[in-house]
């Protein structure tokens, strides 16, 4: 035999020391402090990149706190990890904060009662109210830098948070390895990425229709909407041509009524093709518009026929790209209709009109304008109630409007086919877990239709880093923007002088301004491969590391964080940035919803941890599929604490029974010499062979359930049935024999359930080994091919039979001691045949005189059970 159960490092034996009671109580604090102090994750740079498995750790987003679906998913990434570094791999896993953005801009808002307002100077000893207000109109108005100063304070004091939380978890990252996407690092790095795109021809500036969150005051990507069902009505609106006929328009939008372009209808339309070219006047505002032809145009929608603004949706926006339509917004990046009239109203009608509606928000302005088309006699009957999908901002309350803007874009192939056919085939690169899910990858890039907005109105994230030479007039140029020098980043234009200007040329004439926004937290979340791996900082580093193995996250996220990242990677590095995506699924609630804090359905975790424990969690969370939506279930962690507990008193058990000399070198299995052992040996070899198959395919739900069913078997069945072997009952080779066999499973066993339960796995190994068994190589079936003559299924057959005997007495009623005189077991030849090597343990386990071994067909039955009387037994004489 080449090589031991163990691997190729045996680790050194210590006196054995079994703790009385043993308990899974309190080893999550001393393990976890334990590991951290050990560097028992530590990753090392003396390696090779052959050596190394890299993990691109989701950071979570540091607002407010974590729910079980974080302990979920990252758990699934942890038994991976472990896995990994039991197979020897020098495991890269480190853990980041993705604390810029919108969520920690809300979370500081109404945890201190403040608004940012770049207009207001800064307060260096600025403190936010002890209590807040209650309505957001009344929080204080703070500079730019005091609120920045105060997302920074709460991101910080969260994180700490996270990181107790993940390491009571039993999360093996390197804590060494860790970053903030806020940080110096991590905004140097953004903005480097940005400026190599700009250099590129990758990102680029332009003024266009953009969709906008009037409650935030930004621009959205298309990654960040999401639909919702919303209770709207059609309102038949009559246009007039100049001939007297009445074109009929039916739209949810009548306050866009202002802002209309043109009407246009599908080109095979026999109602409309006669019209095609010719104009009509808008009701209430006389603006002449013209009737179009366009495949979008649905002609079983309302009257089939659309009036088109500038914008009322995106569709609004091809249309008027596509048939090159004249601009006219009327609304506001304030989400109200604009008070100056417009040059296109010409007629003192409608610029009466037009004053009624001046000001207004979206809603009140459609009750005006209704009002104003009932008393004009253009609206035809009265609005028809509908429920329709309706675009929103996945974090937004209000649903967005579509303002023209001026913003920065990345080519992500919305709009270059040659883009898209790379992307699609970084897709190809990369192995999906499940691999169906490559699918949604896909779809998402085949359904883009426009480039990746990347720039935000907000305050907290990475400063977009260029700024504007103005000209003698003060007018920007936004064509030739000025870039900062590698070695200044980061930077904040907003706060720091353009190169080659003072701070008092800000804003003056032939001077400059610093570009306002920040970039979208995907923009920098999305090289968080580049962040954490050293790019542009170590390449030593980086080249050890990237592409990346593995990229665990959301399933639900492949659209933003997943694609965004493959985007970066192909213009940055020319490569997929891993090797491997590993897609978890949802947490539902009992009505199989999806949990999220937006939805307030959440578990908070610590409650969780505190009642079942660390490894009992894990085991629920590990028990879960790759892209599976798991249902948050107590008594699956019922069952793994229960496991845990099982594994802690097994392994007093078999310990204390003097079983701590495992099949540690080629001299140690000819000691196995009992068939049964050998069977429980070939089992084991098996079930570790099969289970790390299973991990190889990134199915350790598959690798758990494998050696959660040996386990069972092995403490149920085989530990049951030779106890008497092993307190030397049969003489000193057969308990030699069971001690070894014994102590080769559970070595191998605590292994094998390592990445699941970390704690309780290496509690018993300090019992009797040195060091951790989160550092032992993983077991190898090939350190049990010399097992000769070994059937497996020998102990199924003899472990059927002492269930039936065990059946028998319970049948009878009487205490399973109750010695049997003789009974009769009928199996298939092949299990008589197992029986009768096993027959010695069978009948000691079983208490039994005699068992009459029978051929048959059909499942092992035992019968003619005589049992021996009470009185007569030898323990009562």
């Amino acid at each position: 035999m080449a090589e031991n159960i163990q691997g190729t490092d045996t680790p050194a034996h210590q006196p054995v020391t079994v703790p009385d009671k043993p308990a899974l109580e309190g080893l999550e604090p001393r393990l976890a402090k334990q590991w951290r102090d050990n560097g028992t994750y530590a990753f090392r740079r003396d390696t090779t990149r052959e050596e190394v498995y890299s993990i691109d750790t989701p950071p979570p987003t540091a607002s407010g706190s974590l729910h079980v679906g974080h302990m979920f998913s990252y758990t699934q990434t942890d038994v991976l990890a472990r896995f990994q570094r039991m197979r020897g791999k020098n495991v890269f896993y480190p853990m980041g904060w993705d604390d810029n953005g919108l969520p920690t801009e809300r979370r500081v808002q109404n945890y201190f009662g403040v608004r940012c307002d770049p207009s207001v100077p800064y307060d260096a000893g600025y403190a936010p109210p002890a209590q807040p207000a209650k309505n957001q109109r009344d929080f204080d108005a703070v500079s730019r830098r005091n609120f920045i100063e105060l997302c920074e304070q709460v991101a910080v004091e969260d994180e700490k948070v996270f990181e107790d939380l993940f390491s009571t978890l039993g999360l093996s990252v390197d804590w060494n390895l860790t970053y903030r996407t806020i940080d110096d690092t991590s905004r140097a790095v953004s903005q480097r990425a940005f400026l190599a795109n700009l250099a590129a021809g990758d990102a680029y500036l332009a003024e266009a229709p953009t969709l906008w969150d009037v409650t935030f005051r930004t621009a959205v990507a298309q990654a960040e909407l999401e639909d919702r069902e919303q209770p709207g009505a059609y309102h038949r609106i009559a246009f007039h041509a100049p001939n007297g006929q009445t074109i009929h328009v039916e739209s949810t939008r009548p306050e866009l009524l202002p802002a209309c372009v043109a009407l246009v209808a599908h080109p095979d339309d026999e109602r409309y093709k006669a019209l095609f070219g010719t104009t009509v006047t808008s009701p209430l505002f006389d603006v002449e518009v013209e009737i179009k032809a366009h495949p979008l145009a649905k002609p079983d929608k309302g009257s089939g026929i659309a009036m088109i603004c500038t914008f009322g949706d995106l569709t609004d926006v091809t249309w008027w790209r596509e048939l090159q339509l004249p601009t006219r917004a009327v609304v506001g990046r304030d989400g109200r209709i604009r008070t100056e009239t417009p040059e296109w109203i010409a007629t003192d009608r409608a610029r009466e009109n037009y004053a009624a509606l001046a000001g207004k928000t979206i809603f009140s302005a459609k009750e005006a304008v209704v009002e104003l088309l009932r008393a004009s006699g253009d609206l035809d009957g009265e609005p028809k109630k509908i429920l329709h999908p309706v675009n929103f901002y996945e974090k937004g309350d209000k649903p967005l409007e579509v303002v023209t803007s001026r913003q920065w874009y990345i080519r992500n192939g919305g709009r270059d086919a040659d883009k898209r056919e790379r992307l699609l085939a970084r897709g190809r690169e990369i192995d999906f877990h499940p691999a169906f899910m490559r699918s949604r990858y896909e779809n998402w890039i085949e359904g883009l239709n426009g480039d990746w907005l990347v720039s935000r109105q907000r305050f907290f994230g990475v400063p977009v880093p260029v700024w504007y030479p103005l000209d003698a007039d003060g007018e920007p140029d936004y064509e030739n923007p000025i870039v900062p020098s590698d070695e200044s980043l980061p930077v904040d234009p907003a706060g720091e002088p353009a190169p080659g200007f003072e701070e008092s040329a800000r804003n003056q004439p032939n001077g400059f301004i610093g570009d306002a926004d920040v970039l979208d937290t995907w923009a920098t979340s999305s090289l968080t491969p580049q962040i954490v791996g050293g790019w542009s900082r170590d390449e030593e580093l980086f080249s050890r590391v990237f592409p990346f193995d593995l990229r665990p996250q959301g399933h639900d996220i492949i659209r933003t964080w997943l694609f965004s990242t493959a985007v970066r990677a192909d213009a940055l590095q020319n490569s997929a940035p891993w090797r491997h995506a590993a897609l978890s699924g949802w947490i539902l609630d009992p009505d199989r919803k999806k949990m999220s804090k937006s939805k307030g359905n959440v578990v908070v975790p610590t409650d969780v941890l505190e009642q079942f424990g660390s490894d009992a969690v894990r085991y629920w969370a590990a028990s879960a599929k790759l892209g599976a939506d798991t249902a948050y279930e107590i008594n699956q962690m019922k069952i793994g604490r229960r496991l845990a507990i099982k594994l802690l008193n097994a392994s007093k058990f078999v310990l204390n029974l003097g079983a701590t000399e495992a099949s540690a070198s080629p001299s140690a299995l000819p000691r196995v010499t009992q068939p049964l052992d050998l069977a429980l040996l070939a089992q084991l070899r098996e079930v570790t062979a099969q289970a790390t198959a299973a991990f190889e395919k990134y199915d350790y739900a598959r690798a758990l359930q494998l050696t959660e069913s040996f386990f069972w078997t092995f403490t149920d069945d085989y530990v049951e049935l030779v106890k008497d072997r092993a307190y030397g009952a049969a003489g000193e080779d057969a308990k030699e024999s069971v001690l070894t066999a014994l102590a080769t499973t559970l070595d191998a066993l605590l292994r094998l359930f390592a990445p699941f339960l970390p704690f309780a796995t290496d509690e018993v190994w300090s019992w009797w080994r040195e060091g951790s068994v989160h550092r032992a190589p993983w077991p190898s079936a090939e350190a049990l091919q010399g097992l000769d003559g070994a059937d497996p299924e020998l102990l199924t057959s003899v472990a059927l039979a002492l269930g039936g005997v065990r059946k028998a007495k319970s049948e009878a009623k009487v205490k399973q001691r109750t010695e049997v005189a003789t009974a009769v077991v009928t199996a298939s030849p092949a299990r008589v045949a197992h029986l009768r090597a096993g027959l010695p343990d069978l009948l000691a386990a079983g208490n039994a005189r005699d068992l009459t071994l029978a051929e048959g067909d059909g499942d092992l039955t035992v019968s003619a059970v005589e049992l021996v009387p009470a009185e007569v037994t030898p323990a009562d004489a």
